[in-house]
């Protein structure tokens, strides 16, 4: 089984550019021509959060758009960035998502690997949040499936990542989350957006993941005091494959380049 991960889009209406500076729909084009031309197939996309870099209803349009070219199964979940209320509407032929509640989060048995979403958006803040609601709601589903190796998907990271900056916007509720991880050791992976960076560190007996952005990356500066900042540097995104007995993940830069070579 293979699974692609692509995060923090920052798609705007047409027209505009994100910050100013960034053509995000266009990046996102040349993500999904990449994705298009690898050898295999992937069986879905994964998309992490900060759909709609401004939450306008012309935003989402656009990136429908954008992921129509994509020919396998897209999973979304929100992102501080985006509007829930647009979010839902735009989303509204996804039956995975749920149609009601304050919370979106869904589970996906159809892979080999089971896929859990979980929220950690707050409406309103940059800020993310697990509360005892959404935490209870992880732990019982994922203790409906404790054999079956399980990929947790959100948009916030659960950890510190060393950017000042961006741990000042991270999320609350990180030990509740990492106590739940811990009781359930189907959990292959937790991946997440929002740094704009990949970023792997041991989190609950699994290894918790942030994948780079489509678009712009967050500069990698870590003084206490470091920049807040990004840049230009080639976009990326994730493959996440699943052997039969372990999910290995592998990180690629955006674009086209020369080779392959033999080396011999």
């Amino acid at each position: 089984m293979l699974l692609a991960q692509i995060s923090d889009l920052h798609v705007v209406p047409k027209g505009e550019l994100a910050y100013g500076k960034v053509d995000t729909a266009a990046m996102l084009r040349d993500a999904i021509e990449h994705l298009k031309r690898l050898p295999l197939k992937v069986d879905a996309v994964l998309v992490t959060g900060d759909l709609a870099h401004n939450g306008a209803p012309e935003a989402y349009e656009h990136l429908r758009e954008v992921l129509a070219q994509l020919n396998c199964p897209v999973l979304v979940i929100p992102g501080n960035h985006d509007d829930i209320g647009h979010f839902r509407r735009a989303f509204a032929d996804h039956a995975y998502l749920p149609h009601d509640g304050q919370f979106i989060q869904f589970v996906v048995d159809d892979y080999a690997v089971r896929i859990v979403a979980i929220d950690s958006v707050v409406p309103g803040r940059v800020r993310g949040m697990l509360c005892a609601e959404r935490l209870a709601w992880l732990d019982h589903t994922l203790a409906e499936r404790p054999h079956t190796p399980t990929l947790v998907m959100m948009h916030h990271a659960p950890f510190a990542t060393g950017l000042q900056h961006v741990d000042l916007c991270g999320m609350d509720g990180i030990d509740g989350l990492e106590f739940v991880i811990s009781r359930h050791p189907q959990v292959e992976r937790l991946v997440c957006g929002h740094v704009h960076r990949a970023i792997q560190t041991r989190f609950g007996g699994s290894v918790a993941s942030t994948c780079p952005s489509t678009a712009h990356q967050v500069q990698v500066d870590l003084r206490p005091d470091g920049q807040d900042a990004f840049t230009l540097e080639p976009a990326g995104f994730q493959l996440h494959r699943w052997n039969g007995r372990v999910l290995f993940t592998y990180t690629l830069n955006v674009g086209i380049f020369d080779g392959p070579f033999p080396f011999r």
